[in-house]
């Protein structure tokens, strides 16, 4: 990344859905309408197809990402490494995924993080965290059953890219529509944080 590219505010905004959603989850949608700047929300390819499907493979899913990530940069003019990336549990895992590998970008958003499956916290999905270079903004559900705020504690020292962490009191997995506000304000705070500070 170019020094002059952290300081310039993140053109876009390209964000995924979770395992069982699509681009058109409440969170997602309040997202597009709240922030100030474009929002590119996709499908996967396994959403794009009739009836329910079980989730592409990871190599499946992240090469949709950086396709996807690539058409929304041409469309808007600038380089990768204006945008930020984010969604929904498996959306924003597989986000992080191509970020961690060659996918260049201002920022990552995790929302609603799958650490582990329900009930097997042996299972983590933690192996590419270290190799994350951008800025990170997490927000979770405290009681959310795919890791608990004791086991991101332990596993996100890890993580050596900036990290901002918000717990959502007494939320799931799947906020409450009635948080998406507060979302969309931490994720445009965050926003700003990402373009610097203010010049002249």
């Amino acid at each position: 990344m170019r020094p002059d590219d952290r300081m310039m505010r993140p053109a876009g905004l390209l964000l995924t859905h979770g395992a069982g959603s699509d681009r058109d989850h409440h969170t997602n949608l309040a997202l597009q309408s709240g922030l100030d700047l474009p929002v590119r929300r996709i499908n996967f390819p396994y959403r794009r197809k009739p009836g329910r499907r079980p989730p592409d493979r990871s190599p499946k899913l992240i090469g949709c990402i950086i396709e996807e990530a690539e058409m929304f940069a041409d469309e808007l003019g600038v380089r990768l490494e204006r945008l930020v990336y984010g969604g929904r549990s498996m959306g924003g895992r597989m986000c992080s995924m191509a970020l961690a590998g060659s996918l260049a970008g201002a920022g990552l958003i995790w929302l609603s993080y799958p650490l582990h499956p329900p009930g097997r916290p042996e299972k983590l999905r933690v192996d590419h965290f270290a190799d994350i270079t951008v800025p990170i903004l997490m927000i979770n559900g405290d009681r959310d059953p795919f890791g608990t705020p004791k086991e991101f504690d332990r596993e996100l020292l890890a993580i050596t890219a900036p990290l901002q962490l918000h717990w959502l009191e007494g939320q799931g997995h799947n906020p409450k529509p009635s948080f998406d506000s507060q979302i969309v304000k931490l994720v445009s705070g965050f926003i700003e944080m990402l373009a610097g500070p203010p010049t002249g």
